[in-house]
């Protein structure tokens, strides 16, 4: 039975990878790396036509999360090759992203293991439960983020913490450091932010008496000594600056020069009232009652709660800022739902209760489908490519140019299936054909016209007939690109629910919201 939830944890990640195998401009930094380090290699030769030195970002990001996931995937994309099953850069991108998906379910499994031996059975089947059903963490924890991999040792973290037997009043020693060893390299080399974890942590356990001063001293100087050495090798070499400590250089960016707020300010409350919510969904509530009810709980979440206060003092804020915080607080949900279906006074108020569970992991379930499906529509970028790859693959010298919108929303570097680097892991079945993908920025409908090289153009529609911004005698229209635009509610369909008052008119509820989708791109050609 254990391992069937373990497994379902892997299956969810992983089923949220292949229906959304496309990606963002959010994961582009890392997903380029790993994409240049398992195709050109690492040789300081290749670092020339590493995508970084072109777009660089506003900071730099740290390659070693990138470097650590091409040297894991570098396995499975030989044995995949093996049996034939890449076809193209695609694939590759599938696997690296299913090669991450897996390893943060893994750190999750590995976390459920411990809560079962710290709360019981039940609970860690609870636990699972939240986190299969919510939304955020399983679709974006296979997603390259340098959140995401950050995840994976904040979660080795909260375990070495967890891993004690229910009634032992507080950690070892030994596994206190542990933890601070795993967040101060994440905090480190990772991400940042992850200080503001790591500091409720060390004042929790000197104050509660579960280490000393001295020594928490030394674990943390060796710990963060040895992850600088890391981090400044690594990213000093793949930037060609030296020396270079980008976490550092994003502190000073970000927090220094309050470059941050260039993309929005929200109030101090929003990650209590708005991002922990959207994260958690039903299980919000649940972990307020674990909260509650069990000291150990209060023990867990306190240095997550901290954090969250701690990080609400920067005006920018995102929920892929604090979303090391929800594992904790799905076991705090789980111990609170565990606690509600435990309830014994009577045979009424017991089913109620239980009821009360199911019905969460149910509105858990709904709120996640409706997310997914409008998220899997929300590639127009990742379609676009994928449609012109597929037409024009007999063809020869294609000279493409990709509009920001399409760059943005999945026409990334694995993409190109049709343009090198194609050795390495698919050849030589692949051959160079003169394709050229073209993402340069801020070129006008006349400079692209103007500009003959281009054959073809992934162009915005931004909602005008593509007439009207593309002359016909220059361009033919191939195809066009939709995607999500909202959701619509029939409100007569409703009301004719209302009226049958039945559970067919229920389940027929389904019918009356509807997905609304719109031109986002052209697929262009020019005449001639």
């Amino acid at each position: 039975m254990a391992s069937l939830v373990d497994l379902s944890l892997v299956g969810v990640a992983c089923a949220h990878v292949l229906l959304a195998p496309y990606s963002k401009v959010e994961e582009s930094f890392s997903l380029h790396a790993t994409h240049d380090a398992l195709l050109y290699g690492v040789r300081p030769s290749s670092l020339l036509n590493y995508d970084h030195f072109v777009f660089p970002g506003a900071v730099p990001r740290s390659f070693v999360g990138s470097m650590l996931l091409a040297w894991s995937t570098t396995p499975v994309l030989r044995l995949s090759n093996f049996f034939g099953i890449l076809s193209n850069k695609l694939d590759l991108q599938i696997i690296c992203r299913l090669t991450l998906a897996v390893l943060n379910a893994i750190s999750l499994a590995v976390l459920r293991r411990i809560v079962s031996k710290r709360f019981g059975f039940p609970t860690s089947l609870l636990f699972a439960l939240f986190t299969c059903t919510q939304f955020h963490l399983p679709f974006w924890m296979g997603r390259t983020l340098p959140n995401m991999f950050a995840l994976l040792p904040v979660n080795i973290a909260h375990a070495a913490l967890l891993n004690r037997t229910p009634s032992a009043l507080k950690p070892s020693a030994r596994k206190v450091h542990v933890a601070i060893a795993w967040l101060t390299f994440t905090a480190v080399v990772l991400r940042a932010e992850v200080a503001g974890l790591l500091i409720p942590l060390i004042l929790q356990a000197l104050i509660a008496g579960w280490s000393d001063m001295r020594r928490v001293f030394k674990v943390g100087m060796i710990a963060g000594l040895g992850s600088l050495a890391l981090t400044l090798i690594v990213d000093s070499y793949f930037w060609q600056s030296v020396p270079l400590w980008p976490e550092l250089a994003g502190l000073y960016f970000n927090v220094y020069q309050g470059k941050s707020a260039d993309w929005g300010v929200s109030p101090f409350h929003t990650y209590f009232t708005a991002h922990l919510p959207k994260l958690l969904l039903s299980a919000f509530p649940l972990a307020l009652l674990g909260l509650a009810i069990d000291h150990r709980v209060r023990q867990l979440l306190l240095p997550s709660i901290c954090f969250v206060f701690l990080i609400s003092g920067l005006g920018h804020k995102e929920w892929r800022f604090v979303v090391y915080v929800v594992p904790p607080f799905n076991i705090a949900a789980a111990r609170g739902a565990r606690a509600l279906m435990s309830l014994r006074k009577s045979a009424f108020i017991g089913r109620l209760a239980v009821l009360a569970v199911a019905g969460c992991v149910a509105l858990n379930v709904l709120i996640t489908v409706m997310l997914s499906r409008a998220s899997i529509a929300n590639y127009p970028g990742g379609e676009a490519i994928s449609v012109f790859n597929d037409i024009y693959a007999n063809r020869t010298n294609v000279h493409v140019h990709i509009s920001n919108l399409a760059a943005q929303t999945g026409a990334s570097l694995f993409t190109q299936v049709h343009a090198p680097p194609l050795h390495g892991f698919i050849s030589p079945r692949l051959q160079d054909k003169g394709w050229v993908y073209n993402k340069t920025e801020g070129l006008t409908p006349r400079d692209l016209s103007d500009s003959k090289h281009f054959t073809h153009l992934i162009a915005e529609s931004s909602g005008q007939d593509w007439n009207a911004v593309y002359s016909s005698r220059s361009w033919t229209l191939v195809r066009t690109i939709e995607a999500f635009d909202g959701w619509k509610l029939d409100r007569s369909a409703v009301q004719a629910i209302k009226d049958e008052k039945d559970v067919m008119g229920l389940l027929r509820l389904r019918d009356a919201i509807s997905m609304q989708k719109a031109d986002k791109l052209w697929i262009l050609e020019r005449n001639g």
